[in-house]
């Protein structure tokens, strides 16, 4: 097949191209674990909300409230852990029978050597749930071509505020 790859015509429009060419060499499977910190209270709140419904109030899960988030990510759980990236992105209240948000975000990272690179999660997270999944549908840098799922367990969350420490762990296949 690769030698298909390699003799394949370009039609002006795409090309087949040997994954050699973008340097893509063997594939690896990743972990990582960090804390995502997600902070609505505050004078510096990390998640602030930015879109509602007429009847987001009434409803008792929030159904069509929307989030942009800068939320840092730590090594640890605590809020002056070491700073190993910021999660950016927004999630959204999609569901009216439970707490169900749909979650649009980058993981960039800018510790060690994933430091530039980023993973894209999209996924469903139900919040009271105790392990969530959902899915890696790319990234940048050092997770091109990633694939993989994130797992997400709440750590602290203070029901008052919404404020939320959530432990997630990766796992993604990248070049």
């Amino acid at each position: 097949m690769s030698i298909a790859l390699a003799s394949a015509k370009s039609d002006g429009f795409s090309n087949v191209l040997s994954p050699a060419k973008l340097g893509v060499r063997q594939e690896k499977l990743s972990h990582l674990h960090f804390y995502f910190h997600d902070t609505l209270s505050g004078r510096n709140p990390t998640a602030v909300q930015v879109a509602s419904a007429a009847w987001t109030k009434k409803s008792k899960t929030l159904f069509g409230a929307m989030m942009m988030v800068d939320d840092p990510l730590t090594a640890g759980p605590e809020h002056d852990s070491k700073l190993v990236g910021k999660a950016q992105g927004v999630y959204a209240s999609a569901a009216q029978d439970e707490v169900g948000l749909l979650m649009v975000m980058n993981f960039a990272f800018m510790e060690g050597k994933y430091n530039g690179s980023s993973l894209s999660l999209l996924g469903r997270n139900t919040v009271f749930s105790t392990m969530r999944e959902m899915p890696i549908v790319g990234g940048s840098g050092l997770f091109r071509f990633a694939r993989g799922y994130a797992q997400a367990k709440t750590h602290t969350l203070d029901i008052k505020t919404g404020d939320a420490v959530v432990e997630y762990n990766v796992y993604v296949f990248h070049y």
